[in-house]
């Protein structure tokens, strides 16, 4: 039976496995992964201290993007002590209590991970489109004897992915912004730049990610499917149209604000922002 993946934080019950009986030791979280992501990619692993009522000791919470790596690591793995004296309890969180849960998109780096482990490092790439500095835009900045002291940066990015083996091509628009507030510190607002820049393209590689679809097989082999419930109107453009609606302003740029996880953990000064290169691959 086939399973999709999508690019999206995992909430699903059935992508979570609950660990308990486990003993207190150093680096019980490094141990966690390093046993359970052996059935494949793990989202996260969060280990936490027992209630005083349930006595000492720890459980964990370890979540799959996929539930049949789930299931999988949860047969293999209950009853065994595997890195402990004692053995371990694991279940599949089936009977979690269902709530409503904001759907949110994995940041960059989770997407970029979650690409390599489907199609290899070299089955899919992206380029950035354009990067454009939208601040002067913003009319709030443009007030009768307001200094620089404090400056608002906005940068909106344009990033294709494409899947060249699948041949799916899919475009995504991020948008980064900034208030800088010593405007007339030249380091401050370089850095500053570079920290939008990186928000921007980092928000527009996401954004195509979420419209496409990893449709795993029995067999392990993946098919790629464009997501058309995700589709923009910018999709249909083309990239000479796209740049000049960001450098006209006809495009809403609240629409392209959405909610990334952990969306600043990927931010590093350290490495260059790429220029019309591929972001990875």
């Amino acid at each position: 039976m086939a399973e999709v993946v999508e690019f999206r934080v995992p909430v699903g019950s059935v992508q979570t496995l609950l660990v308990w009986g486990l003993e207190e030791a150093p680096g019980l979280e490094h141990s966690l992964f390093s046993v359970f992501s052996k059935f494949g990619l793990l989202y996260s692993v969060r280990a936490h201290r027992n209630a005083a009522v349930a006595g000492p000791g720890y459980y964990a919470i370890i979540k799959f993007y996929s539930s049949g790596d789930a299931s999988r690591a949860q047969r293999a793995c209950n009853g065994q002590r595997l890195f402990q004296k004692s053995p371990l309890k694991v279940c599949v969180c089936i009977k979690q209590k269902v709530f409503q849960q904001q759907v949110l998109a994995l940041n960059s780096n989770k997407c970029q991970e979650l690409a390599n482990h489907y199609l290899g490092f070299n089955g899919w790439s992206s380029r950035i489109i354009t990067l454009q500095n939208v601040s002067g835009f913003d009319d709030d900045n443009e007030e009768l004897g307001k200094t620089l002291q404090k400056r608002s940066l906005k940068y909106l990015c344009a990033v294709e992915v494409t899947m060249p083996n699948h041949g799916v091509r899919t475009r995504g628009v991020g948008l980064g912004e900034a208030d800088v507030e010593n405007g007339e510190d030249p380091l401050e607002f370089v850095t500053a730049t570079r920290r939008v820049q990186k928000l921007a393209a980092g928000k527009a590689l996401s954004s195509a990610f979420q419209k496409i679809l990893l449709v795993v097989l029995d067999n392990g082999k993946v098919a790629v499917e464009y997501n058309s419930t995700q589709e923009e109107p910018t999709d249909s453009l083309t990239e000479e149209e796209l740049k000049g609606l960001i450098q006209v302003n006809e495009l809403s740029l609240e629409q392209f604000d959405f909610e990334e996880e952990e969306v600043l953990s990927e931010l590093s000064f350290d490495d260059e922002l790429p220029q019309q290169e591929a972001l990875s691959n």
